[in-house]
């Protein structure tokens, strides 16, 4: 599955699903685990659910860490361009 633009492995997403459940955030867990058991190929992320990954992953799994790098880039070059 695509999240961020980035190629993410199906444990992988199962495992951020996890990470977010152990934070308390249900509902954005529950998006990966939907878009996994129904086979998503590409699934985008709004900036609060962003928001929650990042905070979710501050100790990121290596699996989950390029995705955690991307998700900060993103931030950074849209803060920059006005965006967020």
């Amino acid at each position: 599955m695509k999240l961020a633009g980035m190629d993410v492995r199906d444990s992988d997403v199962l495992a951020l699903a996890r990470l977010l459940r152990q934070a308390g955030s249900l509902d954005t867990a529950e998006r990966p685990e939907c878009a996994y058991d129904v086979e998503t190929k590409l699934l985008a992320l709004t900036l609060a659910e962003r928001d929650e990954i990042l905070r979710a992953l501050e100790d990121a799994p290596t699996g989950l860490a390029t995705l955690r790098g991307q998700l900060v880039r993103d931030r950074e070059r849209w803060m920059r361009e006005g965006l967020v």
